[in-house]
């Protein structure tokens, strides 16, 4: 930020003022209105536009000119426990420049058990948090002396909050802050917004404050030297076009989408890295230690490159990266600008991004996204969701851990939280009914009595269960963790790994963690112990990681440009002829209408439905018409869904679809199969364990996860059979409708293309094969059936009129 303005400059305490000019800063305009704010305030600024620098201003004024008293002043909030490591090495310039009598601390998943119990008797000046460490430490009697002092609450990537329970989670403590607090400011800060008003809501009521949004993105499609595949989501096809934009620049983040296929790209890259360039990996599942070692090799600049997940997402401030690689579909446009904002981290530098589709349908949706990113359009209508119920019955526990409740009290109290506005008394009332007595159904039993009514106050029943309850605390029910250390006892951690895929190994099988092949030996006291066996070839990668499905924008941006002939201009060669071929041998999907296809294969007969709907939608609507085509006697035998189509094979061929798609027969199966599916036991699972109903955690003891699911589902029979109404039951339903089943773009894609189209295809269509490929590739057992299974897709591409390159070009004559 080259040049002082002397006007800006003089807006800061002397100190402060120096020290931007000793930087050669001038503070940017929004920097210091925030500095200013007189009330809660939400600022939304590009990446590289100084906003966690804009949050804490205000901290170091008062710092500086001494209006900072004893005690907690400043509570820093993120998603990320990576976020807090990188604001704390980056406060920590300015404390000691300006030589500032400022304590900053982390309190997050990481810090030690002796740092904590510390800080809740000698709170820092400024503590660096996450939202599940906030609520734990506020279930302490303490939580009025810890926080009354406090002035200063900033919340960083809000917008990331505000789409899941961790947000609402966030929102209820804020809620508490203000009741212990009545003085405290809240900065809510956020570079990837749609909806600026509805996020300032969220938080309960903000004043906007919006930047200059700076240059636009360098953002184009990474060329490569072969065609993309035309299945699989690795991009392992691309590993040396890379390789070759990595040593071009000084510093890449190679982001992929999830934590096998981060550790598969890894492994392709060193698999052709030459010149041995330092390449570094980073995700969720491993271990603090290998984390911090990539963060801090980051950033004293001994990397050329990191491959990450969603963990180095979000406002990391790595000024030194001038790159950024998305691997796969982005699946979400705010995600995709998110992740684009890390490459140039200056507010007046373009942002340098390239995007590598993993398959030919990918091609598709990346181009799509960089339409969507060119005309400034993000995913959705920036609405967050009401609260969870499940959420605020696990924070009614917390609360009654550190002092009692008065009803009306909380009822107030947690009104005046963004999420929870419009939150009926009558539901108030039975989350507090839960929480207390478990319900009608589960009352009788003395272990769910954990609230007792007394002097008009809600105490807890037995102040020993308290332990158990912090134990438990969190909204997001991740699958069960068992750490993975080199054998025998004793050796080095290297990361965690999920325990259905430890009961799935036998010695000797081999995986990936770390970047690293390593060989099973043994489970051993929880201890997955394993030897590094660098010479073999993994089993398979161990994460099952997330499976984010493609945003309904961008799925609608997709069909668009599918049906478009005018828009293919801009599209590889490849993918135009693909196109052209589908639309001689069958259909294209269009917009307004609901396209399908029937084909008879090797004594199959296939059904095709190309709804981009989204995974968890496909995989719904998969299973609601086979149900149905068992019920139509067409013998159905399997399908696969991707973000794009449901694939349907059976024995009998789908002549007329339009009785299996209808709305009202859908929505019947759907409740029908949704009650009595594994699905729904899954979903309960999470609400209850969220809501406190199920301990996975208890003092002396762990629950593994085969025990925790053998009991949801007692319990969730239960409460079915004699307690139908039940607050859990309710809210099962409506957390599977909406996230697992993903009901609601079925509906949405039903309304909005009503128009049913369907074609009876002479053989595989262009489409349909990758889709048939993405099936094979589940059965494959041993080299034989791979070779097996190669052949035979090499048939059924030339079937239908493809090859691996590209389109037969004696087809499309």
């Amino acid at each position: 930020m080259p040049g002082l303005d002397q006007t800006c400059t003089s807006e800061l305490p002397a100190p402060l003022a120096r020290w931007f000019a000793a930087q050669n800063w001038t503070p940017h305009p929004h920097q210091l209105q925030m500095l200013h704010a007189t009330e809660n305030a939400l600022l939304i600024a590009p990446t590289g536009g100084g906003k966690t620098l804009a949050g804490f201003l205000a901290t170091l004024s008062a710092a500086c000119t001494g209006d900072m008293g004893a005690g907690l002043h400043t509570l820093y909030v993120s998603p990320l426990k990576a976020l807090t490591h990188d604001i704390g090495r980056n406060l920590a310039r300015p404390v000691a420049d300006l030589r500032l009598p400022l304590r900053v601390e982390d309190r997050t998943g990481d810090t030690s058990a002796t740092q904590r119990a510390r800080q809740r008797v000698d709170p820092p000046h400024v503590l660096l948090t996450t939202p599940e460490s906030l609520a734990l430490m506020l279930s302490y009697p303490e939580a009025p002396k810890i926080f009354g002092s406090l002035a200063r609450v900033v919340i960083d990537e809000i917008h990331a909050l505000a789409e899941s329970p961790r947000g609402d989670q966030l929102m209820l403590c804020l809620s508490r802050l203000r009741s212990l607090a009545p003085q405290v400011q809240v900065a809510g800060l956020s570079a990837t917004v749609e909806n600026p008003a509805a996020l300032a809501q969220f938080m309960g009521g903000a004043d906007l404050i919006a930047a200059d949004p700076g240059p636009k993105p360098d953002i184009a499609m990474l060329p490569t030297t072969a065609a993309p595949p035309w299945s699989g989501a690795g991009g392992a096809y691309a590993a040396r076009d890379v390789l070759r934009a990595i040593a071009d620049a000084r510093l890449t983040l190679v982001f992929i989408n999830t934590r096998a296929q981060a550790e598969l790209f890894f492994q392709a890259l060193w698999a052709v890295n030459d010149d041995n360039l330092a390449i570094g990996l980073h995700h969720g599942s491993l271990s603090k230690e290998a984390r911090l070692r990539v963060e801090g090799a980051m950033a004293d600049g001994a990397l050329r490159a990191v491959v990450a997940t969603g963990s180095l997402d979000l406002g990391l401030d790595w000024g030194d990266v001038d790159l950024v690689i998305q691997v796969g579909a982005p699946k979400n446009i705010k995600r995709l600008v998110q992740r684009i904002g890390r490459a140039n981290h200056r507010f007046d530098t373009p942002s340098r991004a390239r995007i590598v589709p993993a398959n030919r349908f990918e091609v598709l949706e990346c181009v799509a996204a960089l339409q969507a990113v060119e005309a400034g359009e993000l995913d959705g209508d920036g609405r967050a969701p009401d609260g969870g119920l499940d959420v605020l019955c696990q924070h009614m526990l917390l609360l009654a851990c550190a002092a009692p409740l008065d009803a009306d009290a909380l009822f107030a109290e947690v009104t005046n939280a963004g999420p929870y506005a419009d939150l009926a008394r009558a539901d108030f009332d039975a989350c507090l009914d839960f929480v207390a007595t478990g319900g009608y159904a589960l009352r009788a039993y003395d272990r769910w009595q954990r609230l007792v009514l007394r002097g008009g106050l809600w105490h807890l029943r037995d102040p020993r269960a308290a332990k158990a309850i912090r134990m438990n605390i969190g909204t997001i029910v991740a699958p069960e963790l068992l750490s993975v250390r080199r054998g025998p006892r004793g050796g080095a951690p290297l990361g965690q790994i999920e325990e259905s895929f430890a009961a799935s190994l036998s010695p000797g099988d081999t995986f990936l963690i770390g970047g690293q092949t390593v060989r099973y030996d043994r489970l051993r006291d929880m201890i997955v112990e394993v030897t590094p066996q660098p010479t073999r070839e993994p089993k398979i990668a161990v994460f099952n990681g997330l499976k984010m499905a493609t945003s309904t924008e961008l799925s609608a941006r997709v069909l668009a440009l599918i049906g478009d002939r005018a828009a293919w201009v801009g599209l590889p060669a490849h993918i135009r002829d693909w196109l052209a071929l589908q639309a001689r041998v069958a259909r294209l999907p269009h917009p307004g209408t609901m396209t399908c296809e029937s084909f008879q294969r090797g004594g199959r007969w296939y059904f095709a439905l190309y709804s981009f709907a989204g995974r968890n939608a496909n995989q719904t609507l998969g299973l609601l018409l086979t149900h149905r085509m068992e019920r139509d006697a067409l013998a159905p035998l399997g399908f696969v869904a991707t973000d794009y189509a449901t694939l349907i094979w059976g024995l009998e061929p789908v002549r007329d679809p339009a009785p299996l798609l209808d709305p009202e027969g859908l929505r019947a199966g759907l409740h029908d199969w949704l009650a009595e599916s594994a699905m729904m036991k899954r979903s309960f699972r999470s609400v209850a364990t969220v809501a406190g109903l199920i301990q996975r955690n208890l003092p002396g003891a762990r629950k593994s996860g085969k025990q925790a699911t053998f009991s949801s589902d007692i319990l969730y029979d239960t409460l079915r059979r004699y307690d139908p109404d039940h607050v859990l039951l309710k809210i099962t339903q409506a957390s599977a409708m909406r996230g697992l089943a993903d009901f609601g773009r079925i509906e949405e894609m039903l309304r909005t293309r009503a128009q049913i189209v369907h074609s009876m295809a002479p053989h595989v269509t262009p489409f349909a094969a990758p889709l048939m490929l993405e099936a094979g590739r589940i059965p494959i057992k041993g080299a034989g059936n791979a070779r097996l299974l190669e052949e035979e897709a090499a048939r059924m591409m030339a079937e239908a009129g493809l090859t691996l390159d590209g389109v037969d070009g004696k087809t499309l004559a």
